[in-house]
C-alpha cells in the first residue's frame, strides 16, 4: 500500500498547548482512527493537513503532494466533515448541490442525488428544519459527491442515534470499497472505531503515543484484574497502566506476559480500555 498521509515532526505551538514533533503515515484504502481526549490535538492535526491553520515546524504530504505548496490540487481530492454542519440553513440540499458544482470540477450532481435518497434527505427542504442526524448526513453527502480520495471527518458521528450511526458507518465502509480510498476518522466513540477502523492513533498532550493495526492492539494487551495484594506480586514494568479502588485493581498489560497472571481475572481489552489505560492510568 501507498501512503496517502505523511507527516514528519510537525509542530503547532499555542498559549497551553503544543502539537509536538508527530510524526505519523496513513496508509491507502484504510480507515484510520484518531482518538485522544478534548485538547490532545486530533482537531489540530486535521486543520494541519488541510491548511486550515500554518505548521510551526515538520512537513505533511498527502497524496505524495506537500499540503502547502500544492494545496488547491490536494484539497480537491479531500472530502471533510467537522463536528459541526458548515452549510447556512436557509440553503436547500439542491441549492447546496448548484453551489458546491460551481467549486468542484468533479461534483457528481446525479451522485449527490443518490446519496440524499439513500440517507432519506429531502432536496428541497432547507438546512434549518434538518435534525442534527440529518444535516450530518448532508455534511457526509456532500463531501463524498466530488469522488474525493480521502475523507477526514472530525467527529461525524457525535450526538447521533446508534441507528443513525451505523448507517453512517456503513457509508465510510462502502467508501473503502474503492483501495484508493481511504478515511482518517476523529471520534470520542471508540465503539464506532471497534466496527470500522483498521488502525488506531492515539494523541495525547499533543504526542502520538502510538499508531497500529486494530487487531494487532487486541492481540498485544489485555485487561487484568484483581486484589490489591495480587498487584503487589506483578512485575509492574509489565502495565501500561494502573488503576486502584477499594475492591482492588485493573490494569493494562503486555499479553505476552498473561501465563504469569494466573489467579487474575483476564479480559480483552477495548479501544477506549486500552486509550482511558494509556492516559490517565497510573504507570506502571
Amino acid at each position: 500500500m501507498q501512503p496517502v498521509i505523511e507527516i514528519e515532526n510537525l509542530r503547532k505551538e499555542y498559549a497551553g498547548f503544543a502539537l509536538q514533533d508527530l510524526t505519523l503515515t496513513i496508509e491507502e484504502g484504510t480507515i484510520t482512527g484518531l482518538v485522544g481526549a478534548n485538547g490532545a490535538g486530533k482537531s489540530t492535526t486535521l486543520k494541519l493537513i488541510l491548511n486550515l491553520i500554518r505548521r510551526d515546524a515538520g512537513t505533511i504530504r498527502v497524496f505524495g503532494l506537500d499540503n502547502r505548496e500544492r494545496e488547491a490540487e490536494v484539497k480537491a481530492q479531500i472530502g471533510v466533515v467537522f463536528d459541526e454542519p458548515c452549510f447556512h440553513e436557509i440553503l436547500s440540499p439542491r441549492q447546496i448541490s448548484g453551489y458546491m458544482g460551481a467549486l468542484y470540477p468533479t461534483w457528481d450532481p446525479a451522485f449527490f442525488r443518490s446519496l440524499l435518497e439513500r440517507f432519506s434527505l429531502p432536496r428541497d427542504k432547507v438546512v434549518k428544519e434538518f435534525s442534527r442526524g440529518m444535516k450530518m448526513k448532508l455534511s457526509i453527502a456532500a463531501a463524498m459527491a466530488h469522488h474525493p480520495r480521502l475523507l477526514l471527518l472530525d467527529e461525524p458521528t457525535s450526538g447521533l442515534d446508534p441507528l443513525v450511526r451505523d448507517e453512517i458507518l456503513d457509508m465510510f465502509l462502502d467508501f473503502l470499497q474503492d483501495e484508493r480510498h481511504s478515511v482518517v476518522l476523529s471520534s470520542h466513540i471508540t465503539s464506532d472505531l471497534e466496527k470500522v477502523a483498521d488502525t488506531i492513533a492515539l494523541i495525547d498532550k499533543g504526542r502520538l503515543l502510538f499508531h497500529e493495526e486494530k487487531d494487532r492492539l487486541r492481540e498485544q494487551y489485555v485487561l487484568v484484574k484483581g486484589s490489591t495484594a495480587q498487584l503487589e506480586k506483578l512485575d509492574r514494568n509489565q502495565l501500561i497502566g494502573v488503576r486502584t479502588n477499594e475492591y482492588g485493581f485493573e490494569a493494562l498489560a503486555r499479553s505476552r506476559r498473561q501465563a504469569a497472571l494466573s489467579g487474575l481475572a483476564v479480559e480483552p481489552p477495548t479501544i477506549e480500555d486500552i486509550m482511558l489505560f494509556y492516559t490517565r492510568g497510573e504507570k506502571g
